[in-house]
């Protein structure tokens, strides 16, 4: 009779705590279901996205704790970065992504990229202005303007548009749960908390993943 009672209470504290845990982010208040989702692998990973802007100053503030956050994650969550193509500068900036990573340069030189928009005050707006930037990190002009305008970047910047229009993306830095929700900022709240709303959504996906 004990060991009944002792696991019925057990079951009750734990329904009252997946009760809290349900209550604590609310769909349309903390995170929104997404109308058209993008289709994902059903290979056991959860894949998160964060949408972004060098030039966003918030993006720059989030990125050690999305960093931080992304180093403590197994092997079944996985993040993505897209960055923002709404007009001509933005796509530039997703150029200098996509160049960056397609040259293999060392991950802090996204780093860089944040730290020389908005602490140095040079904002990056021309292709010139992004070969001088690259310059320092060893790549001569001639190979960033081939990178920059290679059909390779420019097929990701073309995928970065179709999935900001798709999922309807209006701010950054804004984050993806497996193509079906999306996370972004709440006024008066600290933007690592996106995080733990993301951490809830991961927790949601994974059976299903």
């Amino acid at each position: 009779m004990k060991i009944y009672i002792k696991k019925k209470i057990s079951l009750v504290i734990l329904l009252l705590i997946t009760l809290g845990v349900s209550a604590e982010y609310r769909q349309g208040v903390d995170y929104q279901l997404i109308n058209n989702p993008i289709p994902i692998k059903q290979d056991g990973i959860v894949e998160v996205t964060e949408f972004f802007w060098y030039a966003c100053l918030g993006c720059y503030s989030f990125e050690p704790a999305l960093s931080l956050w992304e180093s403590k994650q197994k092997a079944d969550v996985k993040l993505n970065k897209i960055p923002i193509t709404w007009q001509g500068v933005h796509q530039l900036h997703a150029a200098l992504y996509y160049t960056i990573e397609s040259l293999k340069l060392d991950p802090s030189t996204h780093t860089a990229v944040f730290v020389t928009i908005h602490d140095e005050g040079n904002f990056l707006g021309s292709p010139k202005a992004i070969q001088e930037f690259l310059k320092k990190f060893g790549v001569a002009p001639e190979l960033t303007i081939k990178y920059l305008n290679s059909f390779a970047v420019k097929q990701k910047v073309n995928r970065a548009i179709k999935y900001g229009k798709q999922l309807k993306v209006d701010g950054t830095p804004t984050m993806i749960v497996d193509g079906k929700y999306y996370v972004k900022a709440r006024p008066n709240q600290p933007l690592a908390e996106m995080l733990n709303v993301v951490d809830y959504l991961v927790e949601l996906q994974k059976p299903v993943s």
